[in-house]
């Protein structure tokens, strides 16, 4: 039994100082990575370790575990936290393994009764609701508001009693009460950040969730496909529209078009004279315009795609007659009735939504 509890003590603190390194490395080297599945690997080693050697028991309260023993609660919390910064392309198992590890360890948790009472009560919320659980249930801004600023101050407050707990490490070793309350702290840390990650892991799932079942194909591949398919996998790849003479002759183009009997033995096309063969060597590479701006405009002009000459679809004003009297009433009485209307709703009488 000693040598298992220094056993576990060695892996421990190793995976704990990996856990250190880590937030002095970038996440995208992969320096990173081996220290990151090293210290995943050490953990899973040390839990395997714990169970074996039956160092936590349901029959026991948290008053029979030994001091040095308490940070060994904390294994599957550190789990928890370190599997989900694997990088890999399917999240959701690894989000999945990282929210067993979390559940391990708030079940480990409560069998010794160390959560406090507003934590009891979202553990038991999460157990109703573990797919769809959130730290902030309700829809009321207000409240939700409230509650954020309560957790960041709970765990303000667990972070400045951990650091001072933890200010003097010559005296934790002679004293068993404050290595005992520091480990406690850290537990009630975890504890809160646990919530907090598992509020996370819900939305990120749901996310998922949401995703296309299966990514898209790389349109590089499925231009390969395309090429194997057609049998030009061993051809370089051009953009040219038109293929080069060699390609043209190792598909079968070369050699005789009829054959001896005078059968054909390739499909071909009929010009009319030589000249339009001659005439089709040297030429431009693009479809030449077949008539100038000029002809466009009166071909144009011809279909009726003009208009010339005002009226009702150019949009221009109708001039009035000088010489109708009544069609110059007419317009003078619309002229003021007009003026009317803006005399009697001057311009933005109409906007009230956006006045103070």
């Amino acid at each position: 039994m000693a040598e298992s509890q220094t056993n576990i003590r060695t892996l421990f603190a190793k995976a704990k100082q990996l856990q250190k390194q880590l937030e002095s490395l970038e996440s995208s080297s992969q320096v990173y990575q081996e220290n990151l599945q090293t210290a995943i690997s050490t953990l899973e080693e040390c839990r395997k370790l714990a169970g074996k050697v039956s160092l936590f028991s349901p029959n026991e309260t948290a008053d029979d575990i030994s001091s040095g023993d308490l940070q060994y609660l904390s294994i599957d919390y550190i789990l928890g936290d370190l599997v989900p910064r694997t990088k890999s392309t399917d999240r959701k198992p690894l989000l999945r393994v990282s929210q067993v590890a979390y559940e391990r360890y708030l079940s480990l948790i409560d069998t010794y009764d160390l959560l406090s009472k507003n934590d009891k009560k979202l553990y038991e919320r999460y157990q109703d609701s573990r797919d769809t659980f959130s730290l902030l249930p309700s829809s009321d801004m207000s409240i939700r508001r409230e509650t954020k600023i309560a957790r960041f101050q709970e765990e303000k407050d667990l972070k400045q009693k951990l650091q001072y707990l933890s200010q003097n490490p010559l005296a934790l070793q002679n004293d068993d009460s404050a290595l005992r309350a520091l480990y406690l702290a850290e537990l009630s840390l975890y504890t809160h950040q646990t919530f907090h990650a598992l509020d996370l892991i819900a939305q990120e799932l749901k996310l998922i969730a949401l995703a296309p079942p299966n990514p898209l194909p790389d349109p590089a591949a499925l231009e390969q496909d395309y090429r194997a398919r057609t049998g030009q996998a061993s051809v370089p790849y051009s953009t040219r529209l038109d293929p080069p003479i060699s390609q043209l002759l190792r598909n079968g183009n070369a050699g005789p078009i009829l054959s001896k009997d005078g059968k054909p033995l390739k499909p071909f096309t009929l010009l009319d004279s030589r000249q339009r063969l001659r005439d089709g060597v040297f030429r431009e590479g693009h479809n030449l315009p077949t008539m100038t701006i000029d002809e466009y405009l009166a071909e144009e002009k011809r279909r009726g795609g003009m208009i010339e000459g005002g009226g009702e679809q150019s949009g221009m004003p109708k001039e009035v007659d000088e010489d109708d009297l009544q069609a110059a009433d007419m317009e003078t009485m619309k002229a003021r009735e007009w003026d009317e209307f803006k005399e009697n709703n001057p311009k933005g009488s109409g906007n009230t939504l956006n006045r103070g």
